[in-house]
């Protein structure tokens, strides 16, 4: 049986604000994991601001970490190259400072990855 968090992690993934929107008023915690150990924040479609902002906005931790990998939902977005979201990370309280497995700031993972512009944004906090 899918929980509502099963459905809300889906539904970031995907990048559908208005099923987030929804899974959120039905009372989806926005900071459970769902079966696989994912918060929606860890596995939200990169590229969907609206998304990001929704669930941030309900209290998602931008600062929770891939078990596996100690990479930031701002990592991701840094490597990813989606400066709109790693802005907005940033404004909702995420470390900039935060390091990974490999000891990497996001920073350092958006310029390895040929993103200077987030590099940039990110080495100026």
């Amino acid at each position: 049986m899918r929980t509502l968090e099963d459905e809300l992690t889906s539904a970031a993934a995907t990048g559908n604000a208005a099923e987030v929107e929804r899974l959120l008023r039905a009372g989806a915690d926005v900071n459970a994991v769902n079966r696989l150990g994912y918060t929606a924040l860890q596995v939200m479609m990169m590229g969907s601001t609206p998304v990001a902002h929704l669930l941030l906005a309900a209290g998602g931790d931008p600062n929770v970490a891939d078990a596996r990998t100690a990479s930031t939902p701002l990592h991701d977005a840094a490597r990813a190259g989606f400066g709109d979201t790693a802005r907005l990370l940033v404004r909702f309280g995420a470390s900039p400072q935060a390091r990974d497995r490999a000891d990497c700031r996001p920073a350092e993972v958006a310029q390895r990855h040929g993103h200077a512009d987030v590099a940039a944004f990110l080495e100026s906090l």
